[in-house]
């Protein structure tokens, strides 16, 4: 398998929709119902910082950056989010990509990388682990869904090279 790592664009949304779809229906990956439009969804992501891992010319899983605020003080936060497509689980693409996310999200001055991960979803939990991410709390009782109160729990991986002055 030959997997390549690169910059998303706007030609790649059907497949990054697609697999975010896929997230929205196992009621494990996020409270969003619907996908939004690509606009949208461009909104909040930092440009530079939003990748998708392909093979033959197919996107298999996508990751990117959200800004987490306006503030300048916090410029240097950002929330990850990354999504593998279930036929494409557990063959290390998450951990690649995610890494790599790390890597171009350093060079774009990122200090801190959080991740607010449902804890049913432990392959999310156990990829975040595997990166350098620790678990930093719960916000307990943060949302509902379908009726149902849900937990998140907060990772959070420090950069060693930004922000270290």
């Amino acid at each position: 398998m030959t997997i390549k790592i690169r910059k998303m664009v706007a030609n790649d949304w059907n497949d990054v929709k697609e697999i975010y779809e896929e997230g929205i229906y196992s009621k494990n990956a996020t409270f969003e119902t619907q996908a939004p439009t690509y606009e949208k969804w461009m909104e909040s992501a930092h440009p530079e910082c939003h990748l998708i891992a392909e093979e033959k010319d197919q996107v298999l899983a996508w990751a990117k950056v959200l800004m987490t605020s306006a503030r300048p003080v916090y410029a240097g936060v950002g929330e990850v989010s990354i999504y593998v497509h279930p036929s494409a689980k557990g063959k290390g693409i998450g951990k690649r990509l995610l890494n790599e996310l790390i890597n171009v999200s350093e060079e774009q001055g990122f200090w801190t990388l959080k991740a607010v991960i449902f804890p049913e979803n432990q392959a999310s939990i156990s990829l975040h682990k595997s990166c350098g991410f620790r678990l930093v709390g719960t916000h307990e009782r943060i949302g509902k869904m379908d009726g149902v109160w849900r937990d998140n729990v907060v990772f959070e991986k420090r950069s060693t090279t930004v922000g270290i002055e």
